[in-house]
């Protein structure tokens, strides 16, 4: 199916405009995760209690808030759930603190005119929590690491060196959203990551795939012909896809909980991800031919 029958639109035109906003952005997000706002890590990585409470009448944060203050847990996170009358309370790890749970119960059980279950409770020790961020860690480096070993095998490695930089661009711009906007990072946010590279990846493939038959079949155009020809080639199916997919993720988005960080994180993952296989994969790829071509002559 093709939303457009031919294109010749310009694209490696802007290429030095687009890596000039792809860098201003990264650096901004880089700048608020070092300095200012950091990355609000959940208490997957920072260990913690989250303790999830259904209601039998309407309550609002603010009670919940009061209820908790008559036991110093005043500061916790609170959060309606998706279901009816359901809060999602989180406290973050603190030693001094025994049997958290139970304190939370004795502050619950002074809200008036209202009974309540407690419907799951979790916690996380705060050396978990600094495991868990070890291994997401390498889970991303390693991930990036087969993901070049594999382009580099099927295509070239100048091929896999731009894909290997569009993802880390992908994640990059991500995180810097988060950190600015101050979303919680959980492991639920890390699997929307990964989800992130792998839906950039293909993207990229599918660009890189016929810029390969086009090197083959256009031997007298040069790198930056042949490029933006397949770009434009593949351009129907990068619009239906990249479509189809933010329409899924946008209607995930209108829940709540991770569930809704989750499809944000995978809509920013889809915009960025597109324009990352047009503007960075194959800029980088034209860069690096370009470059070898030079050394030959």
């Amino acid at each position: 199916m093709k939303i457009f029958k031919e294109t010749n639109i310009q694209f490696v035109k802007y290429i030095k405009m687009a890596i000039s906003i792809s860098t201003i952005c990264i650096l901004i997000g880089i700048i608020s995760m070092v300095f200012f706002r950091g990355l609000n890590y959940g208490i997957d990585f920072t260990g913690g209690t989250l303790i999830q409470v259904q209601f039998d009448h309407n309550v609002t944060t603010a009670e919940i808030r009061n209820a908790l203050a008559t036991v110093n847990l005043e500061n916790s996170m609170i959060q309606k759930s998706v279901g009816m009358n359901e809060y999602i309370i989180r406290i973050a790890q603190d030693n001094s603190t025994e049997n958290i749970p139970a304190q939370i119960s004795t502050g619950l059980n002074t809200l008036k005119e209202t009974t309540y279950e407690i419907r799951r409770t979790e916690q996380v020790g705060p050396k978990i929590g600094k495991e868990l961020r070890t291994a997401t860690v390498w889970a991303i480096i390693w991930a990036l690491v087969v993901i070049g070993i594999y382009i580099s095998i099927r295509f070239q490695f100048r091929f896999a060196i731009g894909a290997v930089v569009a993802l880390i661009h992908d994640v990059l711009f991500t995180l810097g959203v988060f950190s600015i906007t101050h979303l919680e990072i959980s492991l639920t946010t890390i699997a929307a990551f990964l989800t992130i590279v792998g839906y950039s990846l293909n993207d990229t493939i599918v660009i890189y795939d016929r810029v390969r038959e086009n090197m083959k079949i256009m031997r007298s155009e040069n790198i930056t012909t042949i490029v933006n020809r397949s770009i434009n080639e593949t351009l129907s199916r990068t619009i239906i896809t990249a479509f189809t997919t933010f329409i899924v993720v946008l209607v995930l988005s209108f829940t709540s909980g991770e569930i809704q960080v989750f499809a944000i994180a995978m809509m920013i993952g889809v915009i960025v991800g597109t324009y990352s296989s047009i503007y960075i994969a194959g800029p980088i790829v034209i860069s690096l031919q370009s470059t070898r071509h030079a050394k030959k002559q």
